[in-house]
């Protein structure tokens, strides 16, 4: 079995920074690459950001420059420190990973149970 696990979600107020960490256990061959989704009320789950196990990081638009994403796949952990944050950031924020158990597999995709980012004054 797998678990992702994160932690680090609250409330800030605008402008704020907050810093989330995820970390992946349990049976896992390798992981491909890890990441951060958000799903804002009424609105469809969207990516945040991505990196890779070669260190290759992507961002939805909307946060370039003011998130970055890091991960140690030694440790299976992954983390996003959100900087500069606005009301519009406010949304549930899952980790992501992309892994296999067993090398003889595929990789699939594995969700942490999320948590809470509230930017409000």
């Amino acid at each position: 079995q797998v678990q992702l696990v994160e932690s680090g979600g609250g409330s800030v107020q605008p402008g704020g920074s907050l810093r989330l960490s995820c970390a992946a256990s349990g049976s896992i061959f390798s992981i491909n690459a890890m990441g951060w989704y958000r799903q804002a009320p009424g609105k469809q789950r969207e990516l945040v950001a991505t990196i890779t196990n070669r260190g290759r990081a992507d961002y939805v638009d909307s946060v370039e420059g003011r998130f970055t994403i890091s991960a140690d796949y030694a440790k299976n952990t992954v983390y996003l420190q959100m900087n500069s944050l606005k009301p519009e950031d406010t949304a549930v924020y899952y980790c992501n990973a992309r892994l296999r158990t067993d090398w003889r597999d595929r990789d699939y995709d594995y969700w942490g149970q999320g948590t809470q980012v509230t930017v409000s004054s």
